[in-house]
């Protein structure tokens, strides 16, 4: 497979997560971080998975220049990056860009706190306006299974999701989300969900 050599800032790194729906019930894939690369070869902003032991090895945040190759994803519609299989990763500069208020750019946390926080919807406009940066932001690949009894019939898409505190003044939960299921039936997660999945949580955690 081709490989794309890249080397620019890194401009986002947030959780990569895929998301396996079945009508009511789903199930998260925590498979590693998703960067955006402000790539001065191409002079366009690369999306790029890397795994666990590339984050723990490197650090990578917000501010800092990196260099490497990587290949375009082999099936794109079950993620939300562009391109993974990274290799030959250096970082040339540091100059990271902390923020102690929304959006968060420091280091973000293992996957396994991401697991622990639980995620709620976010809204796709504000995450594209407003936390495409932070690093409890995510944009989720989603796989839809349309029919249990017939599982080769499925749809794709992608959702954005918020791990972070809950009385961020950037939030914005946006309508609910619906998910088709077999005969025409369609299944609304609404707010409880949400509440469900981070009520380990206090509104400033």
């Amino acid at each position: 497979m081709e490989k794309v050599l890249f080397e620019g800032v890194i401009i986002s790194i947030q959780p990569r997560i895929r998301l396996l729906r079945s009508f009511d019930e789903g199930a998260h894939s925590y498979l590693g971080y998703a960067l955006v690369v402000a790539d001065n070869k191409s002079e366009q902003n690369l999306s790029i998975g890397i795994g666990v032991g590339a984050q723990e090895k490197h650090k990578f945040r917000v501010g800092l220049t990196i260099s490497g190759s990587c290949s375009s994803v082999q099936y794109p519609h079950t993620e939300s990056v562009d391109f993974y299989r990274v290799s030959k990763l250096k970082i040339l500069t540091e100059i990271p860009k902390d923020s102690s208020f929304p959006p968060w750019k420091t280091i973000p946390p293992t996957l396994p706190v991401y697991r622990e926080r639980g995620p709620r919807r976010l809204s796709a406009r504000t995450y594209e306006s407003k936390c495409t940066s932070c690093i409890w932001g995510c944009k989720m690949a989603v796989e839809i299974i349309i029919d249990q009894w017939n599982p080769g019939k499925r749809k794709y898409r992608q959702e954005t999701f918020c791990y972070g505190p809950k009385n961020c003044v950037l939030y914005a939960s946006g309508p609910t989300r619906k998910v088709p299921g077999r005969k025409g039936m369609v299944f609304e997660e609404e707010d409880w969900v949400d509440e469900m999945r981070t009520s380990n949580r206090e509104e400033d955690d």
